[in-house]
């Protein structure tokens, strides 16, 4: 029997007109019978087919079969039927072969191309080996790599190398050029450049800086010596302003709250020393107004402290602008808008920002139990505040007492002499005959003595033997020191810059 074979050329040979008698007519059968077929077979069916090598000539035509004797109709049925198995078993037997062979067909337009392994070219002895063509060079070279360091010192970056197996004398040489121009302590930054060299990698340079922008460039020249390159400190200032609303707990509570940088608030406090007492003048509700500078690097980073240069203090009873100014000869104050000096007399608290616990006047003692007189005011504040000297003086002792504590006495002008009790221990250098400037530190609130119940400072205020209110002292306007000339010119110049700052920030 004849193997069954497909060819999905010969459906181009069919003639559509010829249509088998048992087949209802069909719309669809006016069209060309090559559109029913897969896209991929079109092309193949269109083209004539062509003999197969093993045999060129064209197959004969089949035997014709014998005529069916008429008279026997169950016969005639019979082969009929048998005739239309038989014509059957072609189609199904070419559609399951198309099947096939569209899955063939599919399998090997989807494959995976194959993996070429590399096999080793063994030659004859004595016949010349081919050499194999060379990789061609990158044009650029090799792709340098890059990695961030943060040292914490200078003298770290040797270690540093030698820890990304950098050989040692390069790791070395490039320390040494660094040297000179990181001396200065702090954390550095530092930007390695690599390029690869066999197994590992080569240095090609050091970038090196501190906070401020400051550092040391370290290049590889030609010859593949080290040498560095001083860089300077890029930084500009930046401006903010921040305004708030003071609580009902403190005022370092409040500016805390609205954004204000703690290091700030004792100078916003020393401002006011002068024209308020920030114990017991101020309230919730009063507000504040601070304008500070700070300088940044290329990265917006804040570098160094920042500079406090405006302070404002509004309250139900009165309002008040502060500016920082340097003199030119280096004396720094706070002004006013018309350049007067804030600083005069006495401060009226010398302390930072401390709750009035006590204040001047008949009481019951808490310690002693019967009434006296309270002949100061009391501060209360955390051990270890600093207290200042209410006014520029001298000190006329610097000695423990039994109630009082560690006490400091000092004796001012016109008669006057502050006291000041509790202190936990005094400022470096105090002692009996050194000069003191207002504002400067003298001692730190503390709890010693007999007559007292907890950390705070007692404040005792005299004038020639006899005690006053310390609350009660007035300075009067008058004493206010005015800058004029070249000075005032300078000032307002600076008042200016900040102002535009502050309506640039206006909310």
């Amino acid at each position: 029997m004849d193997e069954i074979s497909f060819d999905p050329r010969s459906w181009a040979g069919r003639d559509p007109s010829k249509k088998d008698a048992t087949k209802k007519p069909d719309a669809e059968d006016s069209t060309d019978s090559r559109e029913s077929l897969p896209e991929m077979w079109r092309g193949v069916a269109s083209s004539p087919a062509q003999p197969s090598s093993a045999t060129s000539a064209a197959p004969a035509e089949p035997a014709a079969r014998p005529a069916t004797p008429p008279d026997d109709a169950a016969a005639v049925g019979a082969d009929a039927g048998k005739s239309a198995s038989l014509g059957r078993m072609p189609i199904m037997l070419g559609a399951s072969a198309a099947l096939l062979a569209g899955a063939a067909a599919l399998a090997w337009f989807t494959r995976e191309p194959p993996t070429l392994e590399a096999v080793p070219v063994v030659a004859d002895a004595g016949a010349p080996v081919e050499a194999l063509p060379a990789a061609a060079p990158q044009e650029d070279g090799p792709i340098p790599v890059e990695r961030a360091l943060n040292l914490a010192d200078p003298g770290d970056l040797f270690a540093a190398l030698a820890s990304m197996h950098i050989p040692p004398e390069e790791a070395d040489a490039a320390a040494r050029a660094a040297a000179s121009l990181l001396s200065a302590p702090g954390n550095i930054k530092a930007r390695i450049t690599l390029l690869p060299a066999g197994e590992g990698f080569t240095l090609d340079s050091i970038h090196a800086s501190y906070a401020d922008g400051s550092g040391a460039a370290i290049m590889r020249d030609a010859s593949g010596t080290f040498t560095g390159q001083a860089i300077a400190a890029e930084l500009t200032s930046r401006v903010t302003v921040l305004r708030g609303e003071l609580d009902s707990e403190s005022f370092y509570s409040s500016a805390v709250s609205a954004g204000v940088i703690d290091t700030l608030i004792p100078e916003f406090i020393n401002a006011f020393a002068y024209d308020f007492n920030l114990a017991s003048e101020i309230e919730a509700g009063d507000t504040f107004e601070v304008a500070y500078e700070q300088a940044v690097n290329q990265e917006g980073d804040a570098v160094g402290q920042p500079q406090l240069l405006f302070a404002s203090l509004t309250t139900k009873d009165k309002s008040l602008d502060l500016y920082r100014f340097q003199l030119p000869g280096g004396k720094v104050g706070w002004y006013d808008g018309n350049g007067a000096l804030t600083q005069r007399g006495f401060m009226r608290t010398p302390i930072d920002g401390a709750r009035i616990s006590s204040k001047f006047g008949m009481r019951f003692h808490p310690v002693l139990k019967y009434n006296r007189l309270h002949g100061g005011v009391d501060f209360a504040a955390p051990t270890g505040t600093p207290i200042y000297a209410a006014a520029a003086g001298t000190v006329v002792s610097a000695t423990p007492s039994r109630c009082a504590g560690n006490m400091a006495i000092l004796s001012h002008d016109k008669g006057y002499q502050t006291r000041y009790f509790h202190l936990s221990r005094y400022a470096d250098g105090l002692s009996a005959g050194s000069p003191v400037q207002q504002g400067q530190t003298i001692g730190f609130v503390g709890n010693t003595g007999t007559c007292t119940t907890g950390p705070h400072l007692h404040y005792e205020v005299h004038v020639e033997g006899k005690k006053i209110d310390p609350l009660s002292v007035k300075t009067a306007d008058s004493e206010r020191k005015r800058i004029d000339g070249d000075a005032l010119a300078a000032f307002r110049k600076e008042r200016d810059r900040v102002d535009v700052a502050r309506a640039q920030q206006s909310y």
